[in-house]
């Protein structure tokens, strides 16, 4: 089965979902019509004034039945942006919101900030406002990776992150310069920033005559791929990884395949693993050259 596109996603997400009694109204329901539907559970009254039909996304119910819409991490993962963890729906309501139903889980994070009013729909803020709010819901890494996949998939320009690093605290802006849109997964992202942590020379999506496209070649000998169970899995794969492995030995580089789950849970050890290979092989081959 075909993975959805981003445009896909972007459509689905953002289409009419939630009505009001006035919107079925128009489009030429009656009030006994309405009545009927919902008590026959064709139509979801998920709060006053807000309907849904029955095959409504359960997140975008739960947040319109408790008040407000579905935001930052949450809309973000639904139109495929990379995420590193995500505890719970989150959602944002007005800042004078009243009347709030309760929560049906503890993990429920909400989003009050009163810039994010415009944009959007009745169930869904606007892409820019999730922006925004995963900026500030996340640790600085989880961010820049979360601001690469945004760039890579095009949903936002480099400009209009600049606009809308402009509306944030000070501190936060330099995360901008750390945003790379070649990143095509969160584990480039993470692994990215481990390289800088280094202080090495390093190429990012880098195209090897004979072996292919790969993830970084580090001061010129060494690759390293950034492996997942989503893009390496299956043994059809590994098979084209280790053929792709032997063509670059053979032009002498060295690859290294971290996993993804280590580069992003495990960074400190990682960090360590590449450091002592970059060390320890990098002063054979300058002993091998001066020999």
């Amino acid at each position: 089965m075909n993975k959805k596109t981003t445009a896909e996603r972007v459509a689905r997400t953002y289409a009419p979902t939630v009505f009001s009694r006035g919107d079925l109204l128009r489009d030429g329901a009656t009030g006994g019509d309405i009545t009927r539907a919902v008590r026959a559970g064709a139509l979801l009254r998920l709060r006053r004034d807000h309907y849904a039909y029955p095959d409504v996304d359960p997140e975008v119910a739960e947040a319109v039945r408790i008040g407000g819409r579905v935001a930052c991490l949450t809309l973000l993962q639904m139109l495929g942006v990379f995420v590193l963890k995500s505890s719970g729906l989150h959602m944002h309501l007005a800042p004078r919101m009243s009347r709030l139903r309760d929560r049906q889980s503890t993990s429920t994070v909400m989003h009050w900030s009163r810039w994010t009013l415009a944009g959007g729909h009745r169930h869904v803020v606007s892409i820019r406002d999730a922006a925004r709010q995963s900026i500030l819901c996340q640790e600085p890494r989880a961010a820049i990776a979360t601001l690469d996949s945004i760039l890579h998939l095009r949903l936002a320009t480099r400009t209009q992150l600049e606009e809308l690093f402009g509306s944030l605290p000070i501190r936060l802006r330099t995360l901008l310069d750390l945003v790379d849109q070649s990143a095509e997964s969160g584990p480039e992202t993470f692994m990215r920033l481990i390289l800088r942590t280094l202080g090495v020379r390093f190429a990012t999506q880098v195209s090897i005559p004979g072996v292919g496209r790969v993830d970084f070649v580090v001061d010129g000998w060494l690759i390293i791929e950034c492996d997942s169970k989503e893009f390496h899995g299956g043994w059809e794969k590994q098979t084209e990884d280790r053929r792709r492995d032997i063509a670059a030995a053979r032009l002498g580089y060295t690859t290294v395949r971290p996993l993804a789950s280590d580069i992003l849970f495990d960074s400190a050890v990682v960090r360590e693993q590449i450091a002592e290979i970059i060390d320890t092989c990098g002063r054979r081959m300058r002993r091998a050259r001066a020999a």
